[in-house]
């Protein structure tokens, strides 16, 4: 399947440098090696509560969990972790994606209990907007860039649900099913990856 080329020259959307304190600590890796962008949500309140989590160093390298960039619901951009870096955001795919997470309670506070699976805060348009203008952006730079996934479809673990321990829950559900996928894929020309398998 042939996917439409990225604009030509999008506008450089404005992205405020916020960088973790730990960022260059991560490890490195060659820019062409980029080609899946990842979709998250911080399932926390918002950017507060994100940045103080995603400062916690919880490797033996002084590192921790983080996306590349963090959209507020109003549409502020942020970088916390430079593309050339290797941001700890979905196991097994780090080294060639970019994460970026969108801050949207998803689950918060109750992310394992059986009886909250169901996200319920939709994405705002200013949001949505600004991340189709990033990532029309990152790939005019990066034109490995052409395939997209949530976390969802990456990260398909369960784990015991915190009410019921018996019961399964899965551990990363987010974008999650309030995530406008048509939007995203027809602002910017990417192929979701593991679509065929929507959890």
């Amino acid at each position: 399947m042939s996917l439409p080329a990225p604009p030509a020259d999008p506008a450089l959307p404005a992205i405020v440098d916020r960088p973790l304190p730990y960022a260059g600590r991560l490890g490195s890796r060659a820019l062409q090696r980029l080609e899946l962008l990842v979709i998250h949500c911080t399932e926390l309140p918002d950017l507060v509560a994100a940045r103080t989590w995603g400062e916690r160093e919880i490797y033996p390298s002084g590192t921790g969990n983080s996306g590349h960039f963090y959209i507020d619901r109003d549409g502020r951009i942020e970088r916390w972790v430079a593309e050339d870096r290797i941001a700890h955001h979905v196991r097994g795919h780090n080294e060639a994606s970019i994460g970026i997470e969108l801050v949207n309670a998803g689950r918060w506070p109750d992310w394992y209990d059986s009886r909250r699976q169901r996200p319920g805060e939709s994405y705002p348009d200013p949001q949505i907007s600004a991340l189709v203008d990033l990532v029309a952006h990152l790939r005019s730079r990066f034109p490995g860039l052409k395939r997209v996934a949530g976390h969802e479809d990456l990260d398909r673990s369960e784990v015991a649900a915190s009410d019921d321990p018996a019961r399964r829950v899965r551990r990363k559900l987010d974008p999650g099913p309030l995530f406008p996928w048509p939007r995203l894929l027809a602002g910017t020309g990417l192929e979701r990856l593991a679509a065929e398998h929507p959890p």
